[in-house]
Order: C-alpha cells, then sequence, then structure tokens
C-alpha cells in the first residue's frame, strides 16, 4: 500500500541510526581474511558524505504546522451554549474542528525565505512555524499549493537573512543507481542524514494523474515529507513524498524537473493552471499494436473525446493512437498526461496521430483544465476581509455580534467583533484573547465589525502591537496588546 508520509505528531523516544555503506578504510589495514571476498578497489574509493552534507544541512528545515482536523465530531465552544441554547455542545448540527499537530520537512531555496515543502504538510494550516538547523525559527505563510503533485511553496515571515539556499538540480540527468543523499526530520529527529542509490524512475503508484516519481531506497520515514534528495553534487533532484506502507527500502519523491516547471506559477499566482486536451486515453500495448496494425507499439490511445473539448475542435477521434506532441514522443497515457499539463492554456501544439494505420498531424488549441477532483487551492491575496484573515495570521476567529447575545449577556456596547475561537500557540492566544470576549477597539479607534477588526489585523505591519480594549460579558472592559507576526 502506497501512502503519503503523514507529518509527524511525536518524537521517537530514543535514537535512531541510518547505516550508511562500510568504507573499505576501516577494513584496509589488513589483507581480506576470505579470498572469495576481497576487498575491490571501488568500495576502497568509496567518498564519505560528511562533506556533502555539512554544505547543505543548513538549508533543510523542519516544518511545524497546526492545522485543522476534519471530523465528524468535536464539539463548539461552549460559550454559544450560554447565550444560544445549543443542547450537548451542538450548534445548528456543526461540531468544531479540532487542531492538528504535525510536523514536515523542508529547503529553502531563496535567500529571501521561499521554501519547499509538500503539499500534504500544510495543507488547513492555520499556523506554520519554519525552524532552522541553525536554532533559528521563523513564522511562515503559504505562497502557494499544488495537490496534484503534493508540492507546496511557502515563504517565511518576518526578517530574515543569512539564510543557507540549495538549488533545483536535473533529476532527468539521473540514472537508475546513481548515489542520493535524504535529510530530513523523521519521527521529530532533526538534519537526520540516510543514503542509498536511485532504484527506479517515472514510478506510477496512483496517487494523482501526475505520477512520476524518483523510487530510491535511502531511508525516508513519516516526518521526512517535503524533505530534499540530493545527488552527489549537493542539488536536490526530489522533494520526499511517499513510502510503500510495510515496506522498507522504498520510497518516493516528486521529480525536481517537474517542481522547476511548477515554481513560477506556485511564486507568482499561487496554484497551477493545466492545459488540457479533453479526452479519455489508455495505453497502448504491443499487443493492441498488433491487432491495430500500427507500425509502432508504444503510445496513447485515445478512448474517447469529450463534446466541444480542444481535441474534439481540433477533430480527434476514438482510436486515434497519439505517439508525438511538439515533436516529443509519446510512450504512455501518462506521459502524455504530464506532457500537456505543463504547456500553457491557450497555446497551440502539433499532435502526431496514427489513424487508421497512416500517421497525421493535428493542430489542437489546447484548453484549460476543468478542476475535476475539487481540489482548487487558489490563495486569496490581498482584499479578503472576512475573518479567515485573522485567523491564518494571528489565530483568532471573528464573527459579528447577534442582538440576541448583546441583551442575554448584559454588553454595554452593540458593535464590536465577537472571538469564536484562539487557536493554542497563537499570537491571539498569547495575548490572552478568549473566546467569548468582545473586541470594541482597536489602537483607539471603534470596532464595529468583524469584517473591521480582520481588516485591520490584515494592515498592521509584522513586528508592531495592537492594542485592543475588550468586554467580557459580565465582568467589563479589559486591554489586550496583540504582536502581529
Amino acid at each position: 500500500m502506497i501512502k503519503r508520509l503523514t507529518p509527524q505528531r511525536s518524537a521517537l523516544a530514543g535514537a535512531l541510526f541510518v547505516a550508511l555503506p562500510v568504507l573499505a578504510g576501516a577494513q584496509s589495514a589488513a589483507p581480506s581474511a576470505n579470498p572469495q571476498q576481497p576487498v575491490t578497489r571501488e568500495s576502497q574509493a568509496l567518498p564519505s558524505l560528511a562533506p556533502l552534507v555539512e554544505s547543505v544541512k543548513g538549508a533543510v528545515v523542519n516544518v511545524d504546522v497546526q492545522s485543522k482536523a476534519s471530523m465528524s465530531g468535536g464539539w463548539v465552544n461552549p460559550f454559544f451554549d450560554r447565550f444560544f441554547g445549543g443542547e450537548g455542545g451542538y450548534r445548528g448540527g456543526q461540531r468544531r474542528e479540532p487542531i492538528r499537530q504535525g510536523t514536515g520537512s523542508g529547503f529553502i531555496i531563496d535567500p529571501k525565505g521561499l521554501v519547499l515543502t509538500n503539499n500534504h504538510v500544510v495543507e488547513g494550516a492555520v499556523s506554520i512555524v519554519v525552524r532552522l538547523d541553525d536554532g533559528r525559527s521563523f513564522d511562515a505563510e503559504i505562497v502557494g499549493r499544488d495537490p496534484l503533485t503534493d508540492v507546496a511553496l511557502i515563504r517565511l515571515k518576518g526578517k530574515v537573512g543569512n539564510l543557507p539556499t540549495v538549488k533545483l538540480g536535473d533529476s532527468d540527468a539521473l540514472r537508475v543507481g546513481d548515489w542520493a543523499v535524504a535529510i530530513g526530520n523523521p519521527f521529530g529527529l532533526a538534519s537526520s542524514v540516510s543514503s542509498g542509490i536511485i532504484s527506479a524512475r517515472a514510478r506510477n503508484i496512483h496517487s494523482g494523474p501526475y505520477d512520476d516519481f524518483l523510487q530510491t531506497d535511502a531511508a525516508i520515514n513519516p516526518g521526512n515529507s517535503g524533505g530534499p534528495l540530493f545527488n552527489m553534487k549537493g542539488e536536490v533532484i526530489g522533494i520526499n513524498t511517499a513510502i510503500v506502507g510495510g515496506g522498507t527500502g522504498i520510497g518516493f519523491a516528486v521529480p525536481s524537473n517537474l517542481v522547476k516547471a511548477l515554481l513560477p506559477q506556485l511564486e507568482k499566482d499561487g496554484a497551477v493552471t493545466r492545459a488540457w486536451l479533453g479526452i479519455g486515453i489508455q495505453d497502448l500495448t504491443r499487443d493492441l499494436a498488433k491487432a491495430m496494425q500500427l507500425p509502432v507499439s508504444e503510445g496513447a490511445i485515445v478512448s474517447s473525446v469529450n463534446d466541444n473539448s480542444p481535441a474534439s475542435k481540433a477533430g480527434m477521434r476514438p482510436d486515434d493512437v497519439i505517439v508525438a506532441i511538439d515533436g516529443q514522443a509519446v510512450g504512455s497515457g501518462g506521459q502524455l498526461t504530464r506532457t500537456v499539463a505543463l504547456k500553457a492554456p491557450g497555446s497551440t501544439s502539433t499532435v502526431d496521430v496514427f489513424r487508421d494505420g497512416k500517421k497525421q498531424s493535428l493542430k489542437v488549441q489546447l484548453g484549460t483544465r476543468p478542476d475535476l477532483e475539487g481540489l482548487s487551492v487558489r490563495p486569496n491575496r490581498g482584499g479578503d476581509d472576512s475573518e479567515e484573515s485573522s485567523q491564518a495570521r494571528v489565530g483568532v476567529s471573528l464573527s459579528n455580534l447577534d442582538p440576541r447575545m448583546v441583551s442575554r449577556a448584559g454588553l454595554k456596547s452593540a458593535q464590536g467583533a465577537l472571538v469564536t475561537d484562539v487557536l493554542p500557540g497563537s499570537p491571539a492566544e498569547r495575548a490572552d484573547l478568549k473566546p467569548g470576549m468582545v473586541v470594541v477597539e482597536a489602537d483607539h479607534k471603534p470596532v464595529r465589525s468583524a469584517e473591521e477588526l480582520a481588516r485591520i489585523i490584515r494592515k498592521a505591519p509584522s513586528g508592531s502591537t495592537l492594542l485592543l480594549r475588550v468586554e467580557v460579558p459580565g465582568s467589563g472592559r479589559f486591554l489586550r496588546a496583540l504582536l502581529l507576526p
């Protein structure tokens, strides 16, 4: 069973040691005792990985995440029961989403503080803290993420300087048998190193439509999610992502060349927009090629064509066999899907097909792939005055005051922002904000609604302190100091 590397929730009690190949230097003082197994010149020449590790490990980070954990149970704040007559902790049939604590890995690719990790590490995050090997830690925010390839880009917040970085290498240049080094945070053990080889390339583990994983036997465990896989030049050739459940020495990484192709969109738009043909496909096998009397044995068979799709408008038909697109050979349906996805929607491509045994070319204007999986995650970048902006930044959920609550709770103010939830460990909790409080002033100015306070929080500069006046039902008004991360 293939599974994503679940972010690690607790540190392993005890030490783990990664076994590296035994260097011949430890055995070369005396001739081999067994003439049938001589010490080879190749083993004598194996270098230490220490210089490589020292040069890159500073850029490998721990990613600590508090995220929403959806579940079919969990109690709403009992504060609401007091005023709205909820029974048994329920309100409107909804239950409160608990907060899940998780830990993954990542690596810095830009001195401005850009960090690559896995989407599943930061998905649903309400708080992200990145810890560096040198002891520094930073709050972080999501820049962009792509669930279909499990890649995410986050940015360190605040003043960053002297950040170590690593660069993405060429994953297409890898050969099966090449050495690889993984560094990450398995079981909470920071900066753990393991080594192995590239066991296979272009693995489809059926986790999504764009599977193209590198397989390695370097030890990868829960907590390694989002960490880098290095080649012997110290370049990142993959993002460690998945393991085989119950297996040993079988791990998978997103290839660096795929990550490089996604980065510009993730940084600029926060999400990935892919091109689309609008066809159903299956792999061409040797038996099918023989039955269809084709001179080729590799390609993608068109099994269906969507109405009004780019392929339909270009005249593509079922049973066409696609063998190339823009001069790039197509060896399988999966390869076609990945190749088209990396092209720009609206661009025109030349598709070479065999139809009734004869080769021909079709001009196709590519469309935009619809969100077939319902995973659209394009983040809101500015202009959002909803309570989500305050929750993401300082860990407080807000709502407008209900007139019923004003009268029942005996509040002096009929306007303000009601605190409905506070995340553990958040700036809001450190400011001693609690559910049930009503924020009536911010920096000596009246607060009339939750949207108004969310806008003030969103626009406040990092490192500043927001002076809040809060009203506690039945207890009066108090001041609170909210430090903005």
